[in-house]
Order: C-alpha cells, then sequence, then structure tokens
C-alpha cells in the first residue's frame, strides 16, 4: 500500500510552545483516520502541516507526488455573497477539467449537499448549512485526501448523520480531527491521539474508537507502574551510591553510568506521566431526598406565532439524568431557562420542591467577566483562599484542579481559551451545593480526557441533571431518558440515541433534505408529549408478555435484517450511478432513501437486542 505523505523529524512550536517534536508518522492510501489530543496539543497545526498550509520548524514532510490534498479549516471560508453553485464552481477553477466535467461534478456534489436551490447566497444559510457547504465543495474538489478540522461544529444531528454517512461511504482517505466520540467510532478505521504522555509523541490504533480507548488506558497503567517500578529500582541505585561507591573498578562504573541512564529515563518517565493530569471535577450535591424535585406538566413555549415545543409533561427526582437533544433553533436553551425560572411558560406549569438549589452551566459563558482575572474568575467571593466542602483551599491549588498554571492566574479572562472558560465554569459550579445541575452544553471546547471526567461526575452526582448536548457518546452514557425536540414533531421521550434516529426517520423521513435560503431552523406548528420520564419504556413494542407475535418476529428478524442491508448495498450502488451523479435532485432523492435503509438497519438490530432481552425477561 502506497504512502500518501512521511513526516520525519517534524518539529513545531509558537513562542515557548513546544506542539511537538520529532514527530515521525506515515500515512498509506487507504486510510481513514480519527485523529484526537488534549486542547493546545497540536491537531489543527499538525493538518495545516500535512495540506502545506504552515510548515515546520525542523523534520521534512515528504507528500506522495500527484496525490490531491484537500483541507476543510474550521473556519468555513466562503464569500458571503456567492451562491451555492458559484461556490462549486470557483473550487474547480484551477482543476484541469473540461465545462462538461465541471457542471457533472458540481450536479453530482449538489446532489450529495442536498442542495436544490442553487441560487440561496451564502449570507442567507444557517450555520449548518454554511458548515454543508464547505464539506459538499470538499468533496467536489475529489481529494485522494481529505483533512477535515471539527467538520461536526454548527451541524444538528441531521447534518452530522448525512456528514456520517458521506465518510462511511467514502472512496477516499481522510483525517478528521474531532471531540465527538460517537462520530469517530462511526466514520474511522483507526485513531490516533498526539500528546505528550506518548514515548513517541502519538499513540495510534487501528481499530474503531471504544477499542482505542480501552488501549489507550491500559498503556497510561501500564506506563504509570512502569514509573512505580523504576522509582523503586532508583531508590536502590541511590542506596548504593551513598554507601560510597566509587569508579575503582570497571564493573563499578558501568553500574554508576547504568544508575545515571536510570534516573535521566525516570525523569523523561515522570514528565510523560505528569501530562495525563485531568481536570479534577466533583460537583457538591445539598444530600437531599425530596423524590419530586421538579414536576413539569403540559409545558408549552413560543415566541410570537412561532412555537417551539408543546405538551412536555415529566417529574425529576435525585439520581436522575435528563438528556435534552434536537435540531438547531428547537427551544433547548429556551427549556433549560423554563427549568431555571427565567423564563416562563406560555401553558403548563413547572413545580419545583421547596426551596430546590440549581446550579447552571452557561454554554455561552455570558457570566464570565472578560476584564476580570482569572484568579478572580475562579474565586467569585475573593481572598487568597476557595471555600470547598466546608474546607479552605488556596486558589493556587484551586486552579491546579482545573489544569490552570500559577502564571495564568493574572491574565484577563477574555485571553483565555474556549476549553479554559468552560472549566472556570465547571470550578464555579463545583462551589455550588445543588439539588439539580442544569448543564447547557457542557461539553463544548473540552477535550476528550475532559469529557471522560465530566462523564463519570454527572453519574456520580446525587440531586438531578437536566443536560444539552450533541455529544451522543456522553449522553447515551449519562442519560436515563432523552427529550428530543423537533419543529417538525411532538417532542418524546427516548432510552438513547438509536431510538432517536429510528424515530426521526421514521416520523420525518425529509426532513432537512434540502437548504432553504433561510436555513433549516425553519419552525413549523406545535407539538406536543404526555409521556414522564418516569415511564418504564425499552422502546416500541416492549411490554410484560413474550407474546407469540413477539416470538415469530424474533424468528425470522435475521431474514428480515438481511433484505434491510441488501437494500442499502443496492442504494449505495445506486449513488454511484453517473446518470444519478449528474441529476441533483435525483441525487438527494437517493442519499434520503439511503439514509433512511441505513436508519432502518440499525433499529432492526435495536430490536433484534430488545427481543432477545424481553424473551430472557419471561424465562425468569
Amino acid at each position: 500500500m502506497s504512502v500518501f505523505f512521511a513526516l520525519s523529524d517534524i518539529s513545531k512550536s509558537y513562542g515557548d510552545d513546544t506542539l511537538f517534536s520529532d514527530l515521525n508518522i506515515d500515512f498509506k492510501a487507504g486510510e481513514q483516520l480519527g485523529l484526537i489530543g488534549n486542547n493546545g496539543s497540536g491537531k489543527s497545526t499538525l493538518l495545516k502541516l500535512i495540506a502545506g498550509e504552515a510548515l515546520p520548524d525542523t523534520g521534512v514532510i515528504s507528500v506522495q507526488k500527484n496525490c490531491r490534498i484537500v483541507y476543510l479549516s474550521q473556519e468555513d471560508r466562503l464569500n458571503p455573497e456567492h451562491t451555492v453553485e458559484t461556490v462549486l464552481f470557483d473550487c474547480l477553477a484551477q482543476l484541469p477539467m473540461d465545462d462538461k466535467e465541471k457542471h457533472r461534478r458540481v450536479n453530482q456534489a449538489l446532489g450529495k449537499g442536498g442542495f436544490v436551490d442553487t441560487t440561496v447566497q451564502v449570507k442567507n444559510l444557517s450555520g449548518g448549512w454554511k458548515k454543508r457547504l464547505a464539506i459538499t465543495r470538499s468533496l467536489c474538489m475529489d481529494p485522494n485526501l481529505l483533512l477535515l478540522d471539527e467538520p461536526t461544529n454548527h451541524l444538528d444531528i441531521h447534518g452530522i448523520l448525512w456528514l456520517e454517512q458521506i465518510l462511511k461511504s467514502a472512496l477516499f482517505s481522510f483525517i478528521v480531527v474531532s471531540h465527538d466520540r460517537a462520530f469517530l467510532e462511526n466514520t474511522c478505521a483507526g485513531t490516533l491521539e498526539i500528546a505528550k504522555y506518548y514515548p513517541k509523541g502519538y499513540f495510534k490504533f487501528q481499530g474503531g474508537y471504544r477499542m482505542f480507548e480501552q488501549e489507550r488506558n491500559k498503556f497510561l497503567a501500564a506506563q504509570e507502574k512502569q514509573q512505580a517500578s523504576m522509582a523503586s529500582k532508583m531508590r536502590r541505585e541511590d542506596e548504593w551510591l551513598r554507601q560510597g561507591a566509587k569508579a575503582r573498578s570497571t564493573k563499578a562504573k558501568f553500574r554508576i553510568d547504568q544508575a545515571e541512564n536510570l534516573r535521566q529515563a525516570l525523569e523523561a518517565l515522570r514528565e510523560r506521566n505528569r501530562h495525563t493530569a485531568r481536570v479534577d471535577m466533583d460537583f457538591t450535591g445539598t444530600g437531599r431526598q425530596t423524590r419530586k424535585l421538579i414536576q413539569v406538566h403540559n409545558l408549552t413555549k413560543g415566541y410570537g406565532q412561532q412555537p417551539l415545543f408543546s405538551g412536555i409533561t415529566f417529574e425529576m427526582g435525585p439520581g436522575f439524568c435528563l438528556g435534552v437533544v434536537g435540531v438547531n433553533g428547537s427551544g433547548k436553551s429556551t427549556f433549560l431557562s423554563l427549568l431555571e425560572k427565567k423564563l416562563s411558560p406560555d401553558q403548563g406549569t413547572v413545580k419545583w420542591a421547596d426551596g430546590l438549589k440549581i446550579a447552571v452551566f452557561d454554554q455561552n459563558r455570558t457570566r464570565l467577566d472578560p476584564d476580570s482575572l482569572l484568579r478572580e474568575a475562579l474565586n467569585p467571593a475573593g481572598g487568597d483562599s476557595v471555600h470547598y466542602q466546608e474546607k479552605s483551599v488556596h486558589v493556587v491549588t484551586w486552579a491546579k484542579r482545573f489544569l490552570f498554571m500559577p502564571d495564568q492566574l493574572d491574565m484577563p479572562v477574555g485571553r483565555l481559551s474556549g476549553g479554559e472558560k468552560a472549566r472556570i465554569v465547571l470550578a464555579n459550579l463545583m462551589l455550588q451545593p445543588a439539588d439539580v445541575l442544569l448543564l447547557d452544553e457542557p461539553t463544548n471546547d473540552l477535550d476528550i480526557l475532559s469529557l471522560e471526567v465530566l462523564e463519570q461526575r454527572i453519574k456520580e452526582f446525587p440531586g438531578a441533571v437536566v443536560i444539552v448536548s450533541h455529544d451522543r457518546y456522553l449522553m447515551d452514557r449519562v442519560c436515563h431518558r432523552m427529550l428530543f425536540l423537533d419543529p417538525d414533531s411532538p417532542p418524546d421521550f427516548y432510552k438513547n440515541f438509536s431510538q432517536i434516529f429510528s424515530a426521526v426517520t421514521r416520523k420525518s423521513p425529509g426532513t432537512e433534505k434540502t437548504a432553504p435560503a433561510s436555513g433549516p431552523e425553519a419552525k413549523s406548528g406545535p407539538a406536543s408529549a404526555s409521556k414522564p420520564v418516569s415511564e418504564t419504556r425499552t422502546g416500541p413494542g416492549s411490554g410484560l408478555v413474550f407474546s407469540f407475535k413477539d416470538k415469530y418476529e424474533l424468528e425470522h428478524m435475521e431474514d428480515t435484517i438481511l433484505e434491510a442491508e441488501a437494500r442499502v448495498t443496492d442504494l449505495s450502488a445506486r449513488v454511484q450511478d453517473p446518470e444519478v451523479m449528474a441529476d441533483p435532485v435525483q441525487m438527494a432523492n437517493i442519499c434520503r432513501d439511503l439514509e433512511k435503509a441505513e436508519a432502518r438497519v440499525q433499529a432492526l438490530y435495536t430490536r433484534w437486542d430488545e427481543l432477545e432481552q424481553k424473551k430472557a425477561d419471561a424465562g425468569k
């Protein structure tokens, strides 16, 4: 298999900040790789180096001749005055092809992207559709290697599923930088993490993200044990050296040299393990055991004549986590504001337990003063110490819990990164004993190690949690139920994202298949939901008895899945048909049918698991 590019002894620094040094990586044709790393580890810089948009300080980058590399940056570089069609034709201007081939390529891209109205100007597209256009433009250039930097930013559920389908059926190689672990699991055949806690500066694993996570944790645990073992051996060598050993013989000199080599290796290992530090967060509960903390009945809210949602009813008690997901503009943040008592509903009621204490994570960080110093933001009460869980903690020690260095304490908050600001908000939450946590997109800007800690702390919090997030990986792990909001369908409660995707495909198969001039956030009529969160529900068809109908369905499920998978194979082949490629409307319809067919396969596998569990429960 040919090598698309190779990095040899690459180093890159910005001022005193060294991103990586002596990095050696190669990438072969056919690889489809997820690139991850902590904030500031150099992921975006690495993509720019590969794309030729930045130069290394030292080292050599070798790229295969005639390898067409296309780079999709985090920022959508689109002319706001251009139409969708103009954007796509412009990207082909420098490629050697005739007008006929350009029209064929543009029509194919328009179909894949769902852009039927080619006259829409970029400035009239929503953030999600601008991102989709930027991705479509990259695909139009027919890359051998596509570099994508956080491509799911601004995409809602429909957009993410669309991109997943593009990458899962891709005939090109790609490297994608993302914090979306579910997206990585669904699209990438391999994972590479850049981090200073690895001897080579990176850890590469051929396999999905879940398998990578397991192997990464094994490696880091083994490295911690190695440090303990080397430290023990170093203590024995130090004891021998303190006894006055001199290099009077070749044997003694050799041992002294060995001890010095061991000391250097141990210091290098300690330095690597030091970089595995994670945010040390722990939300504080009040200890309250009230069974009903929040009761919501027939909750309805809209703006003017534009309804967002209606008829939402549920109850929450300690230890329960409710996820809130939905398309852009569906009212997720508004829903949290109603629970926080910042807004009043149009209809229905929200009843809070007496003296209920609510702590809020604000996705826009609007409660942080950009002109205040970090030490002031971390300690709103003032002084040199933070009062946490009835203990006094010095502000320097408190800052280190959130990975801030002492020399950052006098830095204005406005100069900090998005991830650092998120850590400040999390630190402030920890200072507030609460019955209920309202978390509005807390995963934005957090690196994967911090996401893993956040996930665990949400699970351990003794009170109730309501969380809005696009992070499917985290949500599936922490939420007991998910409320899905969509202007095109009534709000409803689901067990996990798999059930949501099945319902979206079943109820609204055509949702967001094309781009309107005003973007996909246009609202529709009112919706309603009557199922409480406390309802016991495991999916469609669940019940207490394993019926004859269930038995018949289970016995024929394998054949049903084979038929559904054959449908996916047929539609995938049609997407490659030249006649279809030349017709954007037909291409959009087939891509929509393909999404429905794949969702049906996923739903069938979920249903198979449900029937097996139902059969097992009935036999108890």
